[in-house]
């Protein structure tokens, strides 16, 4: 499933084709993805105006100036194909499909633009979904209610993680997986952080608090590498997983700058460390982490 980078790739794709557009033309070819679409889903979109391209988690977020939002998550294998008049027709945002991504038959909903662009929404699985939210009510929405803080904002800090933390016995690795506490952290990320920081993917999330509660070197370092290992995979547009792509049709590159993922049985890439890199089933995802190192 994409993590927070590759949505910000998509976002960051999307955006010159759809800020300050409306929707032209809306087609909805079936009705509904992983959820039923809203009633009178094409109809509400047309004639509306796209204000801002934005990501809330692993959300794109597009208010409108109809007074709605459109909300749309990728699930698994969404992606979006762009043909924009005088530029590259058919590139690819969020492939992160198998083979079978390509398939027409998986184009749901087609939208036409203002300016000439064409945005197709392809899903093969349907774990994808999009709605439609008045504005006002984004906040309070099941989707959207009782996200944590955004992990590259300055509200994630040492004493942000050491105020949730406190007195936690939650691992560390299930801790930031916990969408109410850091939204739109996944498995990659979270593996690669806490191998950044040096951190025990396994021991308890108290360790991120002293007993008043002040934030431990172990929560002002975790802070810092959360936001840098989002920023690098960012500017690498993300991780090649399976099919992923950028807005340019070129792989995302971040996959190899890995220090752990996906590298189980290889030695650790810490200068100076002599460890192995292992994989432990944890929560129904893999963790990766080298035990020499992370402690």
């Amino acid at each position: 499933m994409p993590e927070l980078p590759e949505v910000e790739t998509v976002r960051a794709g999307l955006e010159p084709l759809l800020r300050g557009r409306r929707f032209k033309h809306v087609e909805q070819r079936r009705k509904d993805l992983r959820f039923p679409l809203p009633d009178r889903f094409a109809q509400r979109l047309t004639g509306a105006k796209v204000l801002s391209v934005d990501r809330r988690a692993k959300y794109l977020v597009l208010p409108l100036d109809s007074g709605e939002v459109l909300a749309m998550h990728l699930g698994m294998t969404g992606r979006f194909t762009l043909s924009a008049p005088g530029g590259a027709n058919g590139r690819v945002l969020g492939d992160y499909t198998y083979a079978h991504g390509g398939d027409a038959t998986h184009d749901h909903v087609v939208f036409t633009m203002s300016g000439g662009a064409v945005v197709t929404y392809n899903d093969a699985r349907r774990f994808g979904y999009m709605t439609l939210i008045a504005a006002h009510e984004l906040n309070r929405n099941a989707f959207f209610a009782g996200l944590g803080v955004e992990p590259l904002s300055d509200e994630l800090n040492g004493e942000y993680l050491a105020g949730k933390a406190r007195g936690r016995k939650l691992d560390l690795k299930a801790f930031l997986m916990d969408q109410r506490i850091v939204a739109g952290l996944g498995n990659i990320y979270v593996c690669e952080a806490l191998f950044r920081a040096g951190l025990d993917p396994f021991k308890a999330a108290a360790r991120l608090a002293s007993k008043s509660g002040k934030p431990t070197p172990h929560a002002n370092r975790l802070a810092v590498e959360i936001k840098a290992v989002l920023r690098d995979a960012i500017r690498a547009g993300g991780s090649t997983l399976r099919d992923y792509k950028q807005a340019d049709g070129s792989s995302g590159s971040f996959q190899k700058e890995f220090g752990v993922y996906g590298r189980e049985g290889e030695p650790c890439s810490r200068p100076g460390c002599q460890g192995i890199v292992r994989r432990k089933t944890q929560g129904g995802r893999s963790t990766f982490w080298c035990p020499a190192c992370q402690r």
